[in-house]
This record gives structure tokens, sequence and C-alpha cells, in this order.
């Protein structure tokens, strides 16, 4: 695609006017990614909460504590929903996303079933990652089986229903950005309809820059030409401090910083969802982390949730904060298993204070 002046400056404008295009760059990453977090002690059925400091307040909104069932795929293969349920309940989760809707080995379940064993222990679904798009029409996708999609969620009462697949179908021209962009807007108004929010879950290459203007950060594309009524975002913080690491200079070199923080205090509205998930620096990795459980790596989340708290005041109980970990199913990156993970991330969590 050849260079076209007027095009790039009718994007700047939008981008502007959203408020979106050239985040602050003045608050760096050492403001959120300092000293390593207090690591988690081991968990317990019954955790003891942790001294409270005057003044200071638990930051976790009571009731906004999820998981991502990714986290947990192993369990929910070998022992089924109930299980993993009541074990999620035990620590004191209040929500759970999923990522599908089938327990694999352990066997067929209808989502009436479903609804009934979140209800059963006392957990609810906040949401739902499902693809983008297939070249196979019988796929489970937005593109493909819309209807079904938003029929399921509806069914098992889900507010957010959503994907954490990359809107680069088309590729990652600004255009192709632009048409994914115009789908994404269906989605939402078909969820609206429903009264549902759809909602995009980020991983670090939609913050890279567009291959026909490299001045172009794809994100703020897809943030500009989003519908903010429309399409919601959950940011998972984790991949946005990767991106950070990786994306932070232009393929010709040329500084472009950006805090990922700076993203929600701009629109806390349009990040209702969170997805929390903690890494140590590793500059030998190319991502510049490798994954932790949650309060065992370098992310400061108590300052990331005490900087949306001020922001919001009460408000910060329209978020959602949902525990994840990639990798928490390898027994090799993490031997105490993914259980463990979840218990060790909530009892963080709950008693982090700012």
């Amino acid at each position: 695609m050849t260079y076209d002046p007027e095009r790039t400056r009718d994007l700047a404008r939008k981008l502007a006017r959203r408020r979106f295009l050239g985040v602050a760059a003045g608050t760096t990453a050492a403001a959120l990614l300092g000293a390593r977090t207090a690591a988690a002690e081991p968990a317990a059925a019954e955790p003891v909460a942790a001294p409270a400091a005057h003044g200071r307040r638990r930051l976790l909104p009571p009731g906004r504590l999820g998981i991502q069932l990714y986290t947990l795929r192993d369990q929910t293969g070998s022992l089924g929903f109930a299980r993993v349920f009541e074990e999620l309940a035990r620590h004191h989760y209040d929500e759970v996303e999923f990522a599908g809707y089938t327990q694999g080995s352990a066997g067929a379940i209808s989502l009436a079933q479903l609804k009934r064993l979140l209800r059963d222990n006392g957990l609810r679904g906040v949401g739902s990652h499902v693809g983008y798009s297939s070249t196979d029409p019988k796929a489970y996708t937005f593109a493909t089986q819309l209807t079904q999609v938003l029929d399921d969620a509806e069914a098992l009462g889900l507010p957010y229903i959503g994907t954490p697949s990359s809107p680069d179908r088309y590729g990652n021209t600004v255009d192709a950005w632009k048409r994914a962009a115009e789908e994404f807007n269906t989605y939402g108004a078909a969820a609206k309809a429903r009264g549902m929010r759809f909602y995009h879950h980020n991983h670090a290459d939609e913050f890279s820059f567009a291959t026909d203007d490299p001045r172009v950060r794809l994100y703020d594309v897809l943030l500009a030409e989003t519908d903010p009524e429309l399409v919601f975002l959950e940011m998972d913080i984790y991949w946005a401090y990767v991106a950070q690491y990786r994306f932070s200079r232009r393929p010709d070199g040329t500084p472009a910083p950006f805090e990922p923080l700076d993203y929600v205090l701009r629109a806390p509205h349009r990040y209702p969802l969170f997805h929390v998930k903690d890494g140590e620096h590793d500059t030998a990795a190319q991502d510049g982390y490798h994954m932790t459980d949650v309060g065992d790596g370098d992310i400061d989340y108590g300052r990331f949730l005490a900087t949306v708290y001020r922001r919001k005041g009460h408000g910060h109980r329209d978020h959602h904060w949902i525990v994840e970990r990639d990798d928490a199913v390898d027994p090799a990156a993490n031997p105490a298993g993914s259980l463990s993970t979840a218990a060790r991330s909530a009892r963080y969590l709950r008693h982090l204070r700012g």
C-alpha cells in the first residue's frame, strides 16, 4: 500500500480526538515495574489476613476476584468443572471466565448443568473467550457462528463475551485493522442487543506498528475505530508490559515509549476486565519476562490497582480482576501445579493493600 498523507492526517486527528494517540511517555516502566513484589505464602484453605497498616485499605474490590479457566485446563480436563469450582470457592474466588464450555477428558456437560454448578459453588460466570474468525464455516467463532456464540453466553448469564484473537484477520496495515474494527463493532452491537458486552483481550503484538505506516501503533487504531459503547477491552496486564518491553521503539529504531496504565486512565470505562498475570524480568527472553504466580513477579500490582482506585474512586468496583497464568499446567515452568497457582494468586490479591 502506498503512503497517503491525507489518510494518515485523518487517522491522527481521530486518534487525538479520542485521546489515544501518543500515549504519555513521561510515565516510564520504572513507575510500575520496580522492586520485586513480595511472594505470596503457601496457600491454605482459610488464609490468615495480612495485618493492615494504618490508613491502608484492601485494593481488590469485594466480589470481583476471578480466574480464567484456561489456567486450570488440566484440572477441568481431569477432575471436571464440579471439583474445580469447589476448589475455587474454597480459595474465595467470586467469578470465572471461560475458555470453552467442555470438560475435555472429564466428559460432556450441558450449559444448564454448568450454570447450576456455578450457582451451587457461589460463583458467577463473568465472560468467555471465543475465537474471532476461521476459514472453517462450522468453527465456533464470532465470524462464523455469531448467533450460537451469543446464545451460549446468554444461556450462561454471562455479562461479557469476547475474543482473545488478534484483529489481524486482514493483515497488519491501518486499513486492515479498520476493517477488523468494523466487524468488532458489529459483534458489539449484537451482544448489546442481548444485554451483554463484547470485549477484546490483548496479547503483546497488538501494540506493534502498522506495516504500511510504522508511525501508527495498531492498538491505537483499534481504539480509535471501535465504538466505545460497543467494544470494550480486557487488558492483559502482563502482555501489555511485554509489549512495552518489545515495542517501545519503532522498526526504524526511533523511540516510541508508552505506559499501559495510561490507556486505562484515559478511558477507564472501556476496561471493565483485567487479566492479572505476573512475570519476572528476564532480558535473555524475547518477551523480557517469564511468567510466575501473581505476587511472585516484578509487576507492581499494588501500584496498578491503587492508581486505578485513585482515578475511579468507588467506581473501581466496576472492574473485574481475573487471575491467569498461561503456563500453569507446564510442570517444567510450574512444578507446584495449576491449583497452587490459583490458590497463591488469590491469597496475594485478596490481601493486597495500598
